[in-house]
């Protein structure tokens, strides 16, 4: 069996991995456009700011480790076309031009995804720079003990964590959203109003509600808003991705925005090619339907999935509730599935409940609050999101509200789900069976 797989972050090097762990003597070619794989750009803001110990250890795989396992591996290789009919690409080699055609009897598509760039004027401009790749985060390394003032345009996670390392590390910081709201799609107001008193605090300029028209400027970069304007040492764009999947179009079928569809084994609308990460969809399971959610962890599994599957349909695909967390000014932000606000952009409704205590008895020397919100449908009680804020660390309580909205717990049951009790940690009735708890009596009151 020849295998061709196009790219190679997460779910390309995983896909790799697992099909010649499966399929050990199948004929196995990646191509990749860059020099390196597997690089966890998670942890740039964190390399900016000084928490890296090596930024090496930022790649978890090589191109040595793929070809010991017995792939072929193309770095630096552009496909430039793929062509389903044939079952051909043609490929370009980066460092010498050559371009080449090479077939296939099963296509992995693992193209991930690009920065969205608008079409604004200045957007060339050279100290507007981009937070993705290896070369994007070495270009922001380098620049960081330079600069004396920053603007970040977009308050998803990447935008906030620069905003935030920038500004522990006593840089001027501006940060811009379009929405209304720091971290807007990922929580509601209940915990991002703190998180932007956080910012606040910290001396950072919020700019939301403030779409950006333009760039200027010479020796430093002006950021001009349809409200107001912005001028610092460096500007760095941070709104977004789309799928990269330009290769595929009008041979598989997608979203509008690129995503390629694939069934529950990963296969795209043609089942002789595979899709995973960034270039697909996933399952969004507190809707039932198909959505756009690139993360890391999203792609690895997705990855390995192609691997099981590539030969014979046989592990179908579990979904994902978009579990994810950050630090932020030595707070904890930890969410999974819906918001209130993500419901009614998808046109469904939610009841939601409040609660903020301490994580652990006032008996103990010191405790700390922990501000929490659940999401559930109001006719099945099932349970739909939920979020975590505190200076404690409840980040793996993201991963308890996954594996119930996972499970299609209810409310009522996740307020008795057996958990432990002892002071060091929890209350006797654990917080997060106190955040269910809360639901039950609200709903009680409809």
């Amino acid at each position: 069996m020849k295998v061709i797989v196009i790219g190679c972050t997460h779910a390309g090097t995983f896909a790799t991995q697992q099909i010649l762990t499966e399929h050990p003597d199948w004929d196995v070619t990646v191509y990749e456009r860059n020099d390196t794989l597997s690089f966890l750009s998670c942890g740039i803001a964190l390399w900016v700011g000084g928490h890296v110990s090596d930024p090496n250890k930022m790649f978890y795989s090589n191109p040595e480790a793929l070809t010991s396992l017995g792939a072929t591996m193309k770095m630096q290789h552009d496909v430039l076309e793929v062509n389903s009919a044939t079952k051909s690409v043609r490929v370009k080699d980066l460092q010498s031009g050559e371009i080449t055609t090479d077939t296939y009897d099963k296509l992995v598509v693992t193209t991930g995804s690009a920065p969205v760039i608008p079409p604004l004027e200045g957007i060339d401009h050279p100290k507007l720079k981009l937070c993705k790749d290896w070369n994007n985060a070495k270009t922001l390394k380098d620049l960081a003990p330079e600069i004396e003032s920053v603007i970040v345009i977009g308050a998803g996670y990447i935008g906030a964590e620069l905003a935030e390392q920038y500004a522990v590390t006593g840089k001027e910081v501006t940060l811009i959203d379009a929405l209304p709201r720091v971290l807007a799609k990922n929580f509601d107001s209940v915990i991002t109003d703190r998180v932007e008193k956080d910012y606040t605090d910290h001396g950072v300029k919020l700019a939301l509600n403030e779409k950006v028209v333009s760039f200027s400027g010479t020796d430093q970069i002006t950021v001009t808003t349809d409200q107001s304007s912005y001028t610092a040492d460096l500007a760095i764009l941070a709104v977004g991705f789309r799928p990269h999947t330009e290769l595929l179009k009008g041979q598989v079928e997608m979203l509008r925005n690129g995503a390629i569809i694939t069934n529950e084994y990963m296969q795209s609308s043609n089942p002789d090619i595979y899709a995973a990460g960034d270039s697909s969809v996933v399952h969004y399971n507190p809707t039932g339907k198909d959505d756009y959610i690139p993360l890391a962890t999203n792609a690895v599994r997705q990855g390995i999935l192609v691997g099981k599957n590539i030969e014979v349909p046989t592990e179908k695909y579990l979904g994902t509730q978009a579990t994810s967390a950050v630090c932020l000014f030595e707070k904890t932000l930890a969410a999974s599935g819906l918001t209130v606000d993500g419901a009614e952009a998808r046109g469904l409704q939610v009841a939601s409940v409040t609660l903020e205590q301490d994580y652990r008895p006032d008996f103990m020397l010191t405790t700390e609050p922990i501000l929490m919100s659940l999401t559930w449908d109001p006719e099945t009680r099932v349970i739909k999101g939920g979020a975590f804020y505190s200076s404690y660390d409840c980040a793996q309580s993201a991963n308890v509200i996954s594996l119930a909205i996972q499970n299609k717990m209810t409310i009522d049951q996740l307020a008795m789900v057996d958990m432990f009790f002892q002071p060091n940690y929890d209350q006797p009735i654990n917080y997060v069976n106190a955040l269910a708890g809360a639901a039950v009596t609200k709903a009680a009151q409809k």
